[in-house]
């Protein structure tokens, strides 16, 4: 994977037609619209950091934009995954499914975010980095 020169705030990793970008700050409409649409056309695969607030968006895999989180200084225990559609009605954006999300030892034994607090924190980042000022996902 080689890095891009991106916004500050913005990491990029391009590998083939896939890009996966760790946000720190708010993102415009016309990038979520080019995250969703560069690879599924109306949903963008996340990567939640909880403990530093950030995100890992776009690719193919969560487990890519889990690497590129680690890499970056996340730890593993603080990555959820979760599927983010920006053109469904708010409380329909965010779906809490993902692989890296299996994880018996800490008591998460399916891809669906079991724990209510982590799906709390997994759907303020979002709020914050990738919705309007206005809007609220539930």
């Amino acid at each position: 994977m080689e890095k891009s020169n991106q916004a500050p705030g913005q990491v990029s990793y391009d590998g083939g037609m896939e890009s996966i970008k760790i946000l720190r700050e708010k993102v415009d409409p016309q990038k979520i619209k080019e995250l969703a649409e560069s690879v599924f056309a109306d949903m963008i695969k996340i990567v939640a950091d909880v403990d530093r607030e950030i995100l890992a968006a776009g690719g193919e895999l969560h487990a890519d934009a889990e690497a590129l989180l680690l890499e970056d200084g996340s730890k593993q225990d603080n990555l959820w995954g979760a599927n983010f559609f920006p053109w469904k009605e708010p409380f329909r954006r965010l779906q809490y499914t993902a692989l890296i999300n299996i994880r018996p030892g800490a008591d998460n034994a399916g891809m669906l975010i079991q724990n209510p607090d982590i799906r709390r924190k997994v759907q303020s980042i979002v709020e914050k980095l990738l919705l309007a000022t206005h809007e609220k996902m539930a």
